[in-house]
């Protein structure tokens, strides 16, 4: 059994080809810089170690997922004839609200729930919807499969999820906070358990998911008690484009003052604030720290901010869960940015969170970055949201 898995993010999208039978990775990729300047698609053929990168512009999700089709049955580095061999879809879909709790086979109903979820997703589930539609155009009678990034957080209490708004509205339209990057917060604080050499019902693990998109997770006991992402994703940690944190009043008063419909100060939120809002450089943190080290001042504030959100909510997260055993960094910037890692953690000695620097100087593996006097361990681990995704996949449609 063949199980491609899309998984598109706000201005990336990654795939993986596996072969569900052998468990073994038959090819991936990585689609970078959707709708910036630069991007590119690196496909890799993992069976015969040939990587190619295709350097092409790509202005939105359609063209990436092209190119993804393109590289899987191309001749020199394709890993199949045609499309016809994969024999199930599952694609990463960020925003469930309360109707999808659970991984489900996509169906012309699931898609109209799908649309409704996407004014509360605006940079994701669009994106997510968009490869969902090129695949069952290309493989109409392929099983599609949705997993919910929503799913992991649904073992919240109440009063991690509750907005402290009129009851009624939560009844009448379920505005709550519902948390993202679930499988990718799933994958890492399992992986981190066994790393430990614990069992994860015995572990209180604080996850960081941090790219583009980031968020926060408390899990205790292998379960997710909160996060920092809410009713959507713009919530939580300063991000790309997403403001994160926010005292609500600003919204109004930009909308008085600006002139502005709510429309025109959602996209101002979710498309043209974070990092790349205050830096006015570029949403990826490569651009913001070469800016920084070049001496601008505004992509080193966007820098600052951006670690000190974090820095934040793993103090507030030790607190709710009573302590903490583990931090555990992913995704882009989590996995690759050293400078980024040592300043979240700078000034969190008094918990004992130390790192060690020689430790901390890597990109991309699993490794204990923790200094040798640390009580609370420090771990970068890859996530890999793909493997997950194609694991619910293949249960789903074995069924």
């Amino acid at each position: 059994m063949k199980i491609l898995v899309i998984n598109a993010g706000s201005s990336s999208l990654k795939y993986q080809l596996i072969d569900m039978d052998a468990m073994e990775l038959l090819a991936k990729g990585l689609c970078e810089r959707i709708g910036i300047e630069g991007s590119k698609l690196t496909h890799k053929n993992v069976t015969k170690g040939i990587e190619k990168v295709f350097e092409q512009h790509m202005k939105d999700h359609s063209d990436a997922i092209s190119m993804v089709i393109d590289a899987l049955v191309c001749e020199e580095c394709g890993v199949i004839k045609s499309m016809s061999e994969i024999d199930a879809v599952g694609h990463r879909v960020v925003h469930g609200s309360e109707t999808f709790a659970n991984s489900t086979i996509i169906d012309e109903k699931v898609m109209g729930a799908l649309e409704e979820c996407s004014p509360l997703a605006p940079l994701h589930n669009p994106a997510n919807l968009i490869g969902i539609e090129a695949c069952q155009k290309l493989m109409p009678n392929v099983p599609q499969v949705g997993v919910f990034d929503t799913a992991f957080h649904q073992t919240m209490p109440k009063k991690a999820f509750m907005y402290a708004l009129p009851y009624e509205y939560y009844e009448k339209y379920k505005i709550r906070k519902f948390g993202f990057h679930g499988t990718s917060h799933r994958f890492v604080s399992a992986e981190a358990a066994k790393m430990l050499g614990k069992p994860i019902e015995d572990l209180k693990i604080i996850t960081c998911h941090l790219g583009n998109g980031s968020s926060v997770s408390a899990v205790n006991g292998g379960k997710c008690v909160d996060t920092s992402m809410g009713f959507t994703p713009l919530d939580g940690v300063v991000m790309g484009t997403r403001t994160g944190f926010m005292d609500p009043a600003v919204v109004t008063f930009i909308m008085e003052n600006e002139g502005m419909s709510a429309k025109e100060v959602d996209a101002l939120m979710n498309k043209k604030s974070g990092v790349f809002g205050v830096s006015g450089v570029s949403s990826d943190f490569r651009d913001l720290g070469k800016a920084a080290d070049e001496g601008n001042e505004r992509a080193k504030l966007a820098i600052d901010m951006f670690c000190y959100s974090v820095t934040k909510l793993i103090g507030s997260y030790a607190a709710a869960m009573g302590g903490v055993d583990a931090v555990v960094f992913t995704a882009g910037v989590g996995e690759n940015d050293a400078f980024c890692r040592a300043k979240i953690v700078e000034g969190l000695e008094f918990m004992g969170i130390k790192i060690d620097k020689d430790a901390n100087n890597i990109r991309g593996i699993a490794k204990d970055i923790s200094s040798a006097d640390a009580t609370v361990k420090t771990l970068v681990i890859p996530t890999n949201e793909e493997l997950m995704i194609a694991l619910d996949t293949k249960d789903l449609i074995s069924k």
